[in-house]
């Protein structure tokens, strides 16, 4: 059974870990991620989950996310779920998520990366994937507003486009 390290509003592990799939106590939260990779044509890949799969099934989502597991950092939990899901092996040492969107019960940090990826040498995690495609701005914002793409807030959506360059919220 797939275990979470449980963290405090300020984002400390306590040390003691949840099995996935149990509620959350009050004050306990989790981390998760989120990898949007972009091509150099400023398309981001989005995969299409599968139509068995738990929450938001046969939807089309970000490049790639996931929970960490106990003992993992956001690092290697973005390594992890970007080689789980699609095959593709980065390291994350000495990145920083450009934007940490906090939500009920966690953290969900998100990595903007640009690499020009062939889509056919990608290996799909069939469990989660059965496709992927690069997809614009105003693609994903129309998928959403059609509900075959997860219903993001679309400012968010603009963002991430916004951010894949830069950290932080000042304009270059």
């Amino acid at each position: 059974m797939e275990r979470w390290d449980i963290y405090t509003a300020d984002r400390e592990k306590t040390g003691r870990t949840w099995p996935r799939g149990t509620e959350l106590k009050d004050g306990d939260y989790h981390l998760t991620v989120h990898i949007c990779l972009f091509n150099k044509q400023g398309q981001m890949l989005i995969q299409h989950r599968q139509p068995f799969k738990e929450g938001w099934p046969n939807m089309w989502d970000l490049s790639v996310g996931g929970s960490a597991t106990a003992g993992d950092t956001s690092q290697t939990a973005a390594e992890r779920e970007l080689f789980e899901e699609l095959g593709l092996s980065l390291s994350f040492a000495g990145r920083r998520p450009q934007l940490t969107v906090p939500f009920e019960v966690g953290f969900d940090d998100y990595y903007l990366i640009e690499t020009d990826v062939d889509l056919a040498t990608l290996t799909l995690q069939e469990e989660e994937v059965q496709a992927v495609k690069w997809a614009t701005e105003d693609d994903i914002i129309a998928g959403i507003r059609e509900g075959t793409f997860i219903s993001y807030h679309e400012p968010l959506i603009r963002l991430l486009f916004i951010l894949r360059y830069q950290y932080g919220a000042h304009q270059k």
